[in-house]
């Protein structure tokens, strides 16, 4: 029997990283479809961080940063402090290299486990931003899918999208 259980935990084992990973190409629901690409550069009049800012902009959107879609495409609710966010300030930008898995709506990736300080998906590990981290309330890390896009404005950062809550974070690229 002990001889039984024991294979059988190996084959469990040695199945995991068959399960693990590959991008997910599902459709998420129309009022969830991923943003055809990252926010654009932002310039206008950057708005002050705030403590305790209301991200709730209709009724029934999230109070979390969050992405809207109209007949205009795609906006990035919060995503509206600029370039000199202290939020979002890294000493080392990309301190553990470029994420290069793929980014943009052709490559959603199942979280497979960890939580806010360090979760992974196909062999990549990230870490969302300390600012960020009660926005991942509700995020479920070893079942929901994301999809990654660059911030063209906070260096070091990149946007991870949660299709199924619609909502995005700033995280941060740990390596392979």
């Amino acid at each position: 029997m002990k001889t039984y259980l024991g294979v059988l935990a190996v084959a469990l084992v040695a199945s995991l990283p068959a399960l693990a990973q590959h991008p997910q190409h599902s459709t998420p629901p129309p009022h969830q479809a991923p943003p055809a690409h990252g926010p654009s550069e932002f310039h206008g009049t950057p708005h002050p961080p705030e403590e305790h800012r209301n991200y709730n902009d209709h009724q029934g959107h999230p109070n979390a940063p969050h992405v809207d879609h109209d007949q205009n495409g795609a906006r990035w609710v919060g995503h509206d402090t600029g370039r000199n966010d202290p939020h979002y300030h890294l000493d080392h930008p990309w301190g553990h290299g470029h994420f290069n898995g793929g980014f943009g709506p052709d490559h959603h990736w199942h979280l497979v486990g960890g939580g806010p300080g360090r979760f992974w998906f196909g062999g990549f590990y990230f870490s969302v931003a300390p600012y960020d981290v009660a926005f991942t309330d509700g995020w479920l890390w070893n079942s929901d899918d994301v999809i990654i896009y660059e911030d063209p404005d906070h260096p070091g950062w990149y946007l991870a999208y949660n299709t199924r809550l619609g909502t995005y974070v700033h995280v941060e690229y740990l390596g392979a």
